[in-house]
């Protein structure tokens, strides 16, 4: 189900303060950054990707992506950062960007 207007204004300034999780660099999509996006959206929910390509339509084209193989909504997109969001319905409430932030 998509996000909600609302939703995405309320996690958008939650993710206002958050540091990125993950870093997408020159070698792409690798096993390594999906099974840590994975790793993070368990954890955390909602989580800040930097992605350090050059060329927008490759940043844009790893984006969608990303969200794709995590089965998660794109929440913003600011320059070389997105902000991305998978609910998790056994999440850690010390670990959830989500819940700690509310």
């Amino acid at each position: 189900m998509p996000l909600t207007q609302e939703q995405k204004k309320q996690y958008k300034s939650i993710g206002h303060h958050l540091k990125p999780v993950l870093t997408v660099a020159d070698n792409g999509l690798t096993e390594g950054v999906l099974a840590e996006l994975e790793r993070a959206l368990n954890d955390h929910e909602l989580i800040k990707v930097k992605l350090n390509i050059l060329d927008r339509e490759q940043r844009l084209a790893h984006i969608a992506q990303l969200c794709k193989t995590g089965k998660a909504d794109l929440v913003q997109v600011i320059g070389k950062m997105a902000l991305i969001y998978r609910r998790n319905f056994d999440v850690n409430k010390q670990l959830s960007n989500v819940h700690r932030f509310k």
